[in-house]
């Protein structure tokens, strides 16, 4: 009803958007879905798949959201400005909640992201940790074209992953980004072809389910916050993960 499938099988969750007919594009209501998933996770998840079904991973919000349709009963997104600010506050950060949770250290989060990636989905994609592509995958940050701001989480992990000038650029331009220059400047870790996509999106999780799940927990957890902190503060940082990793590795074995 939501156009999602949410699975979990063992440490692998999977999510996938399922309204190909209008190449995955998103609802608050898939966003509400999103977050309540996020919630319910199973504690030994510890990967989680994130993809679109059919040629695209998703061309953003639902456009007629935009021009004052109804979708499945859902309000238009214009309307929302109408609300009290607090209440308007309110229902923006639960729909940051559904792509937030994707950054949680005790999970890696991969796209796995072919055609239109737009908007939404484009923040759809930043949310998670890494990104794998195929060539025809194009992204653009298409809010400011529409009035608005992104507001799902996006910006800072573009800014850490492009740097602020190109940030700002791809986001006031609102230009389109194809697959080799998103390698090229660290928006995508790795391009594939269409056919190769599934195979190395299980390769790479393969390969993050070897680690130790806490020494994973606790190297995305410094990773995530070293930017924010001072070379002595993330010295700091590394000094207390180890120690907590040393301890936690003595009680298993005790």
């Amino acid at each position: 009803m939501t156009g999602l499938r949410l699975t979990v099988d063992g440490p692998v969750a999977r999510v996938v958007l399922d309204r190909p007919e209008v190449r995955n594009a998103q609802t608050p209501a898939m966003w509400s879905a999103l977050a309540e998933f996020g919630t319910a996770l199973p504690s030994d998840v510890r990967v989680v798949v994130v993809s679109g079904e059919g040629p695209s991973f998703s061309a953003g919000l639902d456009r007629r959201l935009m021009v004052g349709d109804p979708v499945d009963g859902q309000e238009p997104l214009l309307t929302l400005g109408a609300k009290p600010e607090p209440e308007l506050l309110e229902l923006i950060a639960a729909f940051q909640s559904g792509f937030s949770w994707l950054r949680r250290p005790e999970i890696i989060s991969i796209a796995a992201v072919q055609g239109h990636a737009v908007g939404a989905g484009f923040q759809l994609a930043l949310a998670c940790d890494l990104r794998v592509v195929t060539p025809d995958a194009r992204f653009s940050m298409r809010e400011p074209a529409l009035g608005l701001v992104p507001d799902l989480g996006g910006t800072q992990p573009l800014v850490q992953l492009v740097g602020y000038s190109r940030a700002l650029e791809l986001c006031t331009t609102t230009r389109w980004v194809e697959a080799a220059e998103a390698k090229e400047i660290g928006l995508a870790n790795i391009v594939v072809p269409a056919e190769e996509l599934a195979a190395t999106v299980k390769d790479l999780t393969d390969a993050v389910l070897g680690p130790l799940p806490g020494a994973i927990r606790e190297t995305k957890a410094l990773l995530l916050g070293a930017a924010d902190r001072t070379y002595e503060d993330q010295l700091t940082a590394e000094r207390e993960a180890q120690s907590r990793r040393l301890k936690e590795l003595i009680a298993a074995l005790g």
